[in-house]
């Protein structure tokens, strides 16, 4: 009977009876939290950096193009000497992207203390190439040759410049997945993503150092 029909619906509202929600749907950021928001894709952060990367380049590429038309020029162009530190910061930095492999290699295998370690070397070997840089540039100064003294000069700065300030970029990021707290990104994910800026920003350095040393 109707009347029948509608006093059974009531008793399983009543008793909390219906349709569950399905299970997990809490959203789960890699580290068994709850973050209660959707995670997107973990493709979108890589096709991020890879866009990103791409940005960068071509950055680069326009300070290239002017490097070489403005060398091009004219008979004003005086050469500039490479400082001694530059070798041991590329030296610095090839070690620091080898640290970043075997890091990212024991954390595939689940050991997380040698991750942290390896991490941490990785870190600090960037840092050091900061520093190092700050060092060929007080060599450069001693020795006299000024930002603003020769267009050659002001390029050797600027480039290095805009590399440094993209490390830091990059030393800023290896610090915050190794020991910050990643919300929407799995921690797996994350040291991908630094993994490849990382490289990226060796493989740059590389072409810098070979310009600036073959181009001066």
């Amino acid at each position: 009977m109707p009347h029948i029909a509608t006093t059974d619906e009531l008793e399983i509202i009543g008793s909390g009876g219906g349709p569950k929600p399905p299970a997990g749907s809490g959203g789960d950021d890699g580290r068994g939290r709850s973050g209660g928001r959707p995670e997107l894709p973990q493709r979108i952060y890589v096709t991020g950096i890879t866009i990103a990367m791409g940005g960068i380049l071509m950055f680069f590429m326009a300070l290239v193009s002017a490097f070489i038309v403005r060398k091009g020029l004219g008979s004003d162009w005086h050469s500039f000497p490479i400082p001694r530190v530059l070798w041991l910061n590329t030296a610095i930095l090839l070690a620091s992207s080898a640290t970043l492999i075997r890091a990212r290699q024991l954390f595939k295998r689940g050991d997380h203390a040698g991750f942290r370690h390896w991490w941490a070397v990785t870190t600090i070997l960037g840092l050091f190439f900061v520093v190092g840089q700050l060092i060929a540039w007080r060599q450069m100064v001693a020795a006299g040759f000024y930002l603003a003294a020769n267009a050659s000069n002001s390029f050797f700065y600027v480039l290095t410049a805009a590399h440094g300030v993209h490390l830091l970029g990059g030393i800023t990021a290896l610090l915050f997945v190794g020991w910050g707290r990643l919300r929407r990104v799995t921690l797996a994910t994350g040291t991908e993503i630094v993994g490849y800026y990382w490289h990226f920003m060796d493989g740059l350095w590389i072409f810098l150092f070979l310009l600036l040393l073959l181009g001066r």
